[in-house]
């Protein structure tokens, strides 16, 4: 079954690049052995440096489950997912991430990320775009008032 699955990804991932879309990625959400969404990289064709495959693809997950996190579902990506998106897969919290090709076999095909897994370490100051933190104390008052509100919906 989950080979199923990520053949479904590669081949998303390939009609993508045919049809001219973008790039060479594409991803599945499952829940239960059931497709709930797929998506491919859409960054060119919609001009959104955030529109890669699984970031489309847990958008529309999340809209068809009406939830903002998939527990219990599965993400098959045709790629290792870079750091963006594996940021926002942590968020949603699926059950397991499957993909096909590694962050390595991106990088030779000019997908390379290792850039910002190298600037994530380094101190504010020290980035290639530079990071300055400005009103840090008055920064702190969104979350005194999220603390502080009644029924609130944690996340």
């Amino acid at each position: 079954m989950h080979n199923r699955f990520m053949a479904r990804a590669i081949e998303i991932a390939i009609e993508n690049v045919r049809l001219g879309r973008g790039g060479p990625f594409g991803a599945l959400v499952v829940k239960d052995d059931k497709v709930i969404a797929e998506g491919a990289n859409s960054v060119t064709a919609t001009n959104d440096p955030t529109a890669h495959a699984e970031i489309v693809v847990i958008r529309k997950a999340c809209a068809a489950l009406t939830t903002f996190e998939l527990h219990g579902c599965d993400i098959f990506s045709s790629c290792e997912p870079c750091p963006m998106c594996l940021g926002a897969i942590y968020w949603t919290r699926p059950q397991h991430v499957y993909f096909g090709s590694t962050a390595a076999d991106a990088a030779q095909a000019g997908f390379d990320d290792s850039l910002i897994y190298t600037e994530i370490l380094q101190p504010h100051g020290k980035r290639k775009i530079n990071m300055v933190q400005i009103m840090g104390r008055e920064a702190l008052e969104p979350f005194r008032v999220w603390k502080n509100q009644p029924g609130k919906l944690s996340y």
